[in-house]
């Protein structure tokens, strides 16, 4: 075993793609180059993610105190605007993420007078954005050296999908929120809180205010995509905290002081999202010129296009997962309930994951666009090890310490017995969770955005079949195998693209 320019590597030429998930798994924890490289943006990154759900359980605390129709009201409308929300959020994250580290790359690359020919496969469009935006920058200091010798403050960078992410945001934030307060009630409604039910105004009331945040909130995301391609996950994390503290410092200045309840709680989390929105957005101006020099460097067609085949991933994962809660609440109050509490730290873990998968996309993009393969395979090997480690250590924490843990959820019996059926898939999945939210990370970070979208629908339909047959003939348990086999197809179809060598990664097989 050697080590070369900070990274742990195998002199042995690997002629087999499959053999990429063993490259060096001797340095899976080595806190060499790339271990401290993906260490710095993962880290931050699990912390940010899990800082609002943090917040939201807070917030909830607060809602409880007012009266259990208040806290159903506000969970049925939470419920729907994250269901909204997330349609719109996933794919504008994932793509700017990706875009922004391309063209960060080849922007470097091209400052260094490196040739850009063969850089962002597949993409002369970017390309020829890129060098545009280059040359005007060029020019721009070719006028002005005289100015630039005075000046020693930092040249802003030219990213057009920076510009291109927050013009979106706004847009998709708008109508979001004209959506949601012009159809609060008809929503509601299909939500199940009909038109005599005492949920009714409570719910509608805090929908339509929280409504108002959804700008902030599309725009804060597309802005926290951008600092995830330029590897900073930090900022992202500052601004999250700045904006959880404030939302539970106001929650009980409003709800209670002021004695707006439910409004107050909804008016106190639109101020930390616009606050969260006004802190990236006062840092990204110092980093990046976000006026375009012309409309043409927006590059519309290609957020839209890579975002509808994200936007077809999302329908298909968020389909499966509501349909396993559908299957569970047609069994009876008591098996959903502990279905409920098992989905909840099912998917909570995964916040974990994701931190190495913002970490693998950011790190390949970049090693794609300078067509460093070395690197992306390093990386791409690195961050699949580590995710499996972090699945087994999850199995064990959960395998043991569930069964305990359930009691602070519930001190029903028939319900704890139910989840202590559930436990075992619960904890032995992780490896495979964590696998398949690893290799989604990889599959944006190569820009494989088709392959990502196509191979979830395949797998999607699949699942839900095994949910019919599984649930009808094994009820509970057969909820479980169902979505142990979706999670088991999605980590498989990232293994087979990288293992067959094909699409993006065919250098593998030369």
């Amino acid at each position: 075993m050697a080590e070369e320019d900070g990274f742990c590597f195998s002199p042995t030429k690997r002629k087999i793609p499959l053999f990429i998930f063993f490259k060096n798994v001797r340095c899976m924890f080595k806190l060499d180059e790339l271990g401290v490289e993906i260490a710095q943006i993962a880290f931050p990154a699990a912390l940010a993610l899990t800082a609002d759900p943090i917040a939201s359980l807070v917030d909830t605390a607060f809602i409880g105190r007012i009266g259990p129709i208040e806290l159903a009201a506000v969970g049925v409308s939470i419920a729907l605007f994250n269901q909204v929300s997330r349609i719109a959020i996933f794919p504008l994250v994932s793509v700017t993420t990706s875009f922004v580290a391309e063209e960060d790359a080849v922007a470097e690359m091209s400052s260094e007078g490196v040739m850009l020919e063969s850089t962002l496969s597949n993409d002369s469009e970017a390309k020829e954005l890129i060098l545009q935006s280059n040359c005007t920058e060029s020019f721009s200091k070719s006028t002005n050296s005289s100015s630039l010798s005075e000046n020693s403050t930092p040249q802003r960078r030219h990213i057009p999908s920076a510009s291109s992410a927050l013009v979106i945001g706004a847009i998709l934030g708008l109508i979001q929120a004209i959506f949601l307060i012009s159809l609060a009630k008809p929503l509601l409604n299909f939500m199940g809180v009909k038109s005599d039910s005492p949920m009714l105004q409570p719910a509608k009331r805090y929908l339509t205010l929280r409504s108002l945040g959804a700008p902030a909130v599309l725009l804060s995301l597309a802005m926290q995509g951008v600092f995830r391609g330029f590897k900073d996950t930090k900022t992202p994390l500052y601004a999250t905290v700045a904006g959880d503290v404030t939302n539970i410092i106001l929650d009980p200045i409003f709800m209670f002081v002021f004695r707006w309840g439910v409004s107050g709680a909804a008016i106190a989390h639109v101020i930390s999202q616009y606050l969260i929105s006004i802190i990236l957005f006062w840092r990204l101006i110092h980093l990046v010129d976000l006026i375009p020099p012309t409309l043409k460097h927006l590059q519309f067609s290609r957020f839209l296009q890579n975002g509808f085949l994200l936007l077809m991933r999302v329908i298909a994962v968020t389909f499966c997962v509501t349909l396993s809660a559908s299957m569970a609440a047609r069994l009876g109050p008591t098996p959903m309930a502990a279905f409920q509490i098992c989905l909840q730290v099912w998917l909570a873990t995964s916040l974990l994951a994701d931190g190495l998968a913002v970490a693998g996309q950011a790190i390949l993009a970049n090693a794609f666009a300078k067509n460093d393969f070395e690197r992306a395979t390093s990386t791409a090997s690195r961050v699949l090890q580590l995710g499996f480690a972090l699945g087994l250590f999850l199995s064990f924490m959960l395998g043991t310490g569930l069964n305990f843990a359930a009691k602070l959820f519930t001190t029903d019996v028939n319900v704890l017995r139910l989840i202590s059926i559930g436990v075992p898939f619960v904890a032995l999945t992780q490896p495979i969770n964590a696998l398949a939210f690893v290799f989604d990370g990889i599959n944006f970070g190569a820009s494989d955005f088709a392959y990502s979208a196509l191979s979830m629908v395949m797998v999607a339909v699949v699942s839900i079949l095994c949910l019919f047959l599984l649930s009808s003939f094994y009820g509970f348990i057969g909820i479980w195998m169902a979505l142990t086999i979706y999670m088991s197809l999605r980590a498989f179809a990232g293994f087979w693209r990288i293992g067959t060598g094909t699409g993006p990664w065919s250098f593998l097989r030369k």
